[in-house]
């Protein structure tokens, strides 16, 4: 074999190798952030749907005696619904910023910005890092990341109205929130 054949296929097999054993890490305080983020926003949109309201869901299928089989559920727990919610749900990631705990100096994404007809107080600015529109929109694209890959848990877990949907999405399904250092956090 000439020696430009072996040189190519030594290269070729580093490539290889090196492609293989290299994952890009996730920064594991966005996609946690991010993933609290998705599920604090689509609670907070759930309990503002009138609980009053329902839908029809079922298919179009006659029972024997002739009536249609449908029932209703919920609104704020229906699946057309919340995947409406999840569409948008994205969007508010720009009222969020890289907030440090003053004790810890653990680095979390949280909100700053209070929703309208919330009576709470502002949070104090002086520990959020605002650093323009590149930190929002890096949590805005671990946001849309994780409702592409987990989409269909989410709408299950908000379907069923689950307890601790924050908890169960974030460290036991999607495993974005698995260290130590989230575990003590307000899941």
């Amino acid at each position: 074999m000439s020696p430009w054949i072996k040189q190519v296929c030594l290269v070729l097999a580093a490539v290889f190798m090196l492609s293989s054993t290299t994952e890009s890490k996730k920064d594991e305080a966005l996609y946690c952030s991010a993933c609290m983020a998705i599920a604090e926003e689509m609670n907070y949109s759930v309990s503002q749907t009138d609980p009053k309201k329902t839908i029809h869901v079922g298919g179009f299928r006659l029972k024997p005696d002739g009536s249609l089989m449908d029932k209703k559920v919920p609104l704020a727990r229906s699946e057309t619904y919340l995947n409406e919610l999840l569409e948008e749900v994205c969007n508010s990631m720009s009222d969020y910023a890289l907030y440090e705990d003053p004790d810890t100096k653990e680095k979390s994404y949280k909100r700053f910005a209070p929703r309208g007809n919330d009576g709470v107080n502002f949070p104090d600015f002086k520990n959020f890092k605002f650093d323009g529109p590149e930190s929002s929109s890096a949590l805005k694209f671990a946001c849309e990341s994780i409702v592409e890959e987990l989409e269909d848990d989410i709408i299950s877990l908000f379907s069923s109205e689950a307890d601790h949907v924050a908890k169960t999405l974030c460290s036991e399904v999607s495993g974005h929130c698995k260290s130590s250092v989230f575990q003590h956090s307000e899941l």
